[in-house]
């Protein structure tokens, strides 16, 4: 099969390099690799940031990189892409010449904005090419918990509602996201579920830990955004310091470049400063970025990783700390809930809630031989459940009912904001 992959903004290069890497480049760096494994031709898309960077890169016999020209060829925030794709169209289409692929995925909603453009316009030419979308996340959601502190555009939500009721078939990476799908208007017999993998040759229990710097160690990892509740698991550290588990020291991972660097970021001073109000500077670290490679002895180093967002879509560090034989202790929102069971290999904690991560904390702390227990169970889920090959195959089939559903009537999106009801068979307006 001949696929192309769209990522707007996040280009697996940076997966693949190690670096400035989040979910959505290492999803698709490694979802595209194990399709790519499994006899697929993948060709993936993404946004030119740098002029020096190369029209192509092969990364594998099967698989390379194209980056498109739209826009300026420099970074622009995520949510300032929007005017820019369709150039993005344009580009991916001029690229497939008179070969296009059988199936394009979008990642993000953007994505699937341009992967339909060019998409419509190759069927308009007589050259068909089915659209499959996964979201990664949902403008629904977002604007739910942030409010008015959320950047996006105002068409979001009306265009990502109707980028998944134009895609053939949209992949949702957890069963809470199914649910936000119907209520966009999405047909349910056309949603699949393909979670997000994890790299299971790097994320092991076998291997070096790093040091600690006290007896106990708890970890979290995330963009440095309020929305991930860095500032929960702070607060959660002073409760444990209250019922005399003074002895726990936190790593707070992410954020723009080294520990040094994170003195201009805005959430990362506020960090430090509740900190040293709560009493608990000399326990916290925020380390900044740390290289993929790195993050394994890292995560062994801890007696529990703890995952405390207000939503999440799907979440990858969970499934890394899983890999290493961690505990998780995670909040008990959208992708969460798949992915950890409670009281098998993590714990489930109400959002927003300090001193239930508290006491989870400290339950783990109570009982290493539990704690042991909830890492085996762990890293036997994700072997079973979230290897990239796994992924690969699940999301092959949903590739392939979105071939064999090519002749039902489809809502088409004609890429300049606006949607009319086609019959996919014959181009006709209903």
């Amino acid at each position: 099969m001949k696929i192309s992959m769209v990522s707007e903004h996040a280009s697996p290069l940076a997966a693949l390099g190690g670096v400035d890497a989040g979910g959505q480049n290492v999803h698709v760096a490694e979802l595209s690799l194990a399709l790519s494994r499994r006899g697929h031709d993948v060709t993936v898309y993404t946004r030119r940031d740098d002029p020096f960077l190369p029209d192509r890169v092969r990364t594998g016999p099967r698989l390379e990189v194209v980056h498109v020209a739209a826009g300026p060829a420099r970074v622009v925030a995520k949510d300032g892409l929007l005017p820019y794709m369709g150039e993005l169209a344009e580009g991916i289409l001029a690229d497939w010449g008179t070969r296009p692929p059988e199936i394009v995925h979008g990642h993000f909603w953007m994505s699937g904005l341009a992967a339909l453009d060019a998409a419509g316009r190759s069927r308009t030419a007589g050259r068909p090419v089915e659209v499959v979308q996964t979201f990664h996340a949902l403008g629904t959601v977002k604007q739910r918990h942030q409010g008015t502190d959320d950047t996006s555009p105002a068409d979001r939500i009306l265009l990502e509602a109707m980028v998944g009721r134009s895609a053939r078939r949209v992949i949702a990476t957890c069963t809470d996201e199914v649910f936000e799908l119907k209520s966009m208007g999405v047909a349910g017999n056309r949603v699949s579920i393909a979670p997000c993998g994890v790299d299971l040759d790097l994320f092991t229990p076998n291997g070096p830990a790093e040091a600690r710097g006290a007896s106990h160690r708890i970890v979290s990892v995330g963009r440095l955004v309020p929305r991930k509740g860095m500032d929960l698991v702070i607060r959660a550290l002073r409760e444990l310091k209250d019922i005399g588990h003074d002895d726990v020291e936190l790593v707070i991972v992410g954020g723009p470049g080294s520990s040094a660097g994170l003195d201009g970021d805005p959430e990362a001073q506020r960090l430090r400063t509740l900190a040293r109000e709560l009493g608990v500077a000399d326990q916290v670290e925020l380390r900044g970025q740390v290289q993929r490679g790195e993050m394994p002895a890292l995560l062994r180093s801890a007696d529990a990783v703890v995952c405390a967002p207000w939503y999440e879509p799907f979440g990858i560090v969970p499934l890394e700390a899983m890999g290493c034989g961690v505990p998780v202790i995670a909040a008990a929102v959208g992708g969460l809930v798949d992915t950890v069971v409670d009281g098998r290999t993590g714990v489930h904690v109400p959002p927003q809630d300090p001193q239930a991560i508290a006491r989870a904390v400290a339950e783990v702390l109570a009982d290493p031989e539990w704690a042991r227990g909830l890492g085996r169970n762990g890293n036997r889920r994700v072997r079973a459940r979230y290897s990239w090959s796994r992924i690969a195959a699940d999301t092959e089939k949903a590739y392939q009912l979105a071939l064999r559903s090519g002749s039902a009537a489809v809502e088409e999106f004609d890429g300049r904001g606006s949607a009319r009801h086609l019959e996919s068979t014959g181009g006709r307006a209903l």
